[in-house]
């Protein structure tokens, strides 16, 4: 598990940005696959959810996870939240209610925790390409202004997501995002002829873009197999399904 050097500061909150290391699944979702979309066995996942929330320090049924469409869509998760198994579909969530852990799932799209460190206010958002490219950051940094959140009091952090050495587009993806915004070619580089794309540092400009100074990229690429994540894109070029990783973050 990965803790943010920003947020560890804050001693009312638990997070964690999970690797697949420390579960109990077998064969390719070992071992820590939280993903129930995934063909490992309902059991396991449920198991290696009992361990996260154990880690974090809540109630099983006290995590919530979303049926992630990625959308710019989030829910808030107030204190009357009835709990059941039936899942949102959304992309990201927020909460300022205690013993409630919130989590997002991912296997190279970037998950987003998020703090206010004066109206305690914390969040999870599910980033992908799609997600980011339609400005749910946007749209949730909008929502916490309302709320009364003061730009200074917020911290993003940026988990680990595929790198841009390894992320490699092709040239209508490139086409889309200059579309949206010339000054977006700076998150593409080419490679002997070849497009690649940072997701990381297109989020971190999104969200300077709004305001926000207090940002943190955790720096640990997905796709590489040494660094043991979940990654959809390399199980995918070995023709076969994949785990997810876990990111969870609980006001305590």
């Amino acid at each position: 598990m990965i803790v943010s050097k920003k947020l560890k500061k804050f001693k009312n909150i638990e997070h964690g940005f999970f690797n697949r290391k420390g579960g109990v699944s077998t064969g390719i979702y070992k071992s820590l696959n939280c993903g129930s979309g995934s063909h490992d066995k309902k059991k396991n996942v449920s198991n290696n959810l009992k361990i996260v929330s154990k880690k974090i320090g809540c109630e099983q049924k006290k995590l919530i996870l979303l049926h992630q469409t990625h959308s710019d869509k989030f829910i808030y998760i107030g204190r009357n939240y009835k709990f059941n198994k039936k899942k949102i579909k959304a992309d990201a969530l927020i909460t300022n209610t205690k013993k409630v852990a919130i989590g997002i799932l991912t296997a190279d799209c970037a998950p987003i925790l998020f703090y206010d460190s004066k109206k305690k206010i914390i969040g999870a958002i599910h980033a992908g390409w799609r997600g980011a490219y339609k400005k749910i950051l946007s749209k949730i940094v909008k929502y916490l202004l309302k709320k009364d959140s003061i730009l200074s009091n917020l911290y993003f952090v940026i988990g680990p997501s595929i790198a841009q050495r390894n992320y490699e587009v092709g040239i209508e993806f490139k086409k889309k995002f200059l579309k949206q915004n010339k000054k977006n070619m700076k998150y593409f580089k080419y490679i002997k002829n070849r497009i690649f794309f940072s997701l990381s540092d297109y989020i971190k400009g999104q969200l300077k873009d709004l305001g926000i100074k207090n940002i943190e990229i955790i720096k640990k690429d997905t796709y590489n197999n040494k660094n043991n994540f979940f990654s959809s894109r390399r199980s995918k070029k070995n023709n076969h399904d994949y785990g997810r990783n876990i990111s969870v973050i609980m006001i305590k």
